[in-house]
């Protein structure tokens, strides 16, 4: 039996958005006996930790440090929901591995549907300057326990792809310590878990899986955190054709994450398989998300160009699913990127307030025949 032939979502929680009062109750009553306060946020929202697992392998996760990437959320729920059907599976899994995973480690964000944190800080660029409350919580649980890896949990946005058609669904990453980017051990032994999660994926959702840039970031977490000895496996949740709501990729997301503990559970440190990461099809930045093509513009003399429009997630007052706002990111001749949507306004006509598109704004035309 295979994950991915028992994997069920958590009817908890059906929408992209999380509300983090919902996530706390759902917490307290389902999970009271493994979870643990460690902190609270800048507006005193709780951070939960929940720990499971008897085994001597140790490994820290932790979700919504950007607070509007709910999927690894999502993934961790599931994936205990799905494996509460498979009581054989967990115990086997949780027998090897102990899992500490930090639920929604910037609450504040993640209320709002914002990267930032309440005081206005990238949390994953915080890690030296400790302005944050909640980097500070993350910090300490790494420095009071000797964890053999650590799942570093995100997502990525619509315009990257593998290979300039398929979208990059999910993408990992083994950080690197120094700008040079030297593969270390620590790094062979983020790549050889990858290259395992890779080899199962790639069959159920090719050309869909990307490796993403290993750019040293000098004041990123999980680079950091490598470079101080701990590896450390980056996750980006990306697009899913035709699925904005992401359903598709928090079901890839959960499928992975449990592989991935899987393969830290057989692997024990080991290094083996580890090149089979460097297979894996580096992103690539290709996409809009509409772009509308052979736009005739209203004005005195013949003007025909493209329209790049991109979506801007929103949390709006009283709702309880995002919502998504089109901009316009691109007017001109849109030729280095595709569309998910290509639009053909051969023959068709431009209404709008102004005779030109406004670049960063929000789309305010249509196109009508």
């Amino acid at each position: 039996m295979n994950f991915e032939q028992i994997y069920f979502p958590n009817p908890n929680f059906l929408n992209r958005y999380i509300s983090p009062e919902k996530l706390f109750s759902y917490l307290q009553t389902n999970l009271s006996d493994y979870i643990q306060e460690i902190g609270r946020s800048y507006l005193d929202k709780p951070i939960y930790q929940l720990s499971i697992g008897t085994g001597p392998i140790k490994v820290l996760a932790w979700s919504q440090m950007h607070g509007n990437e709910s999927n690894a959320t999502h993934a961790m729920l599931d994936l205990l929901e799905t494996l509460d059907k498979a009581p054989e599976m967990k115990e086997d899994l949780f027998k090897k591995i102990r899992l500490d995973f930090i639920f929604m480690l910037n609450p504040d964000g993640s209320e709002k549907w914002t990267r930032l944190n309440a005081s206005d800080i990238d949390l994953n660029r915080d890690f030296h300057n400790e302005a944050s409350k909640e980097i500070k919580f993350l910090k300490k649980a790494v420095a009071e326990n000797r964890y053999d890896y650590a799942l570093n949990l995100h997502e990525q946005r619509t315009i990257f792809t593998t290979d300039g058609i398929h979208p990059a669904t999910l993408s990992f990453l083994a950080p690197s310590e120094n700008v040079e980017r030297t593969i270390t051990d620590n790094r062979k032994k983020c790549m050889a878990v990858i290259g395992r999660v890779y080899d199962h994926l790639k069959e159920l959702i090719p050309d869909q899986i990307g490796r993403y840039s290993d750019e040293f970031y000098p004041t990123s977490t999980g680079d950091n955190f490598i470079k101080a000895g701990m590896p450390t496996i980056l996750f980006e949740g990306g697009h899913f054709a035709e699925d904005y709501a992401r359903k598709g990729t928090r079901k890839y997301y959960t499928i992975a994450l449990y592989y991935a503990l899987k393969a830290i559970s057989e692997l024990n440190s080991g290094i083996e398989g580890w090149e089979k990461y460097l297979e894996i099809p580096e992103n690539q930045e290709t996409h809009y998300d509409i772009i509308y093509r052979n736009v005739k513009l209203n004005t005195d003399h013949e003007c025909i160009l493209d329209v790049a429009v991109q979506y801007r997630e929103t949390k709006e007052e009283g709702k309880d699913e995002i919502s998504f706002v089109p901009f316009v990111m691109e007017v001109g001749e849109v030729k280095k990127r595709k569309g998910w949507v290509e639009i053909d306004c051969t023959g068709k006509k431009f209404v709008a307030p102004t005779k030109y598109p406004k670049l960063d704004a929000i789309v305010e035309f249509t196109i009508e025949d």
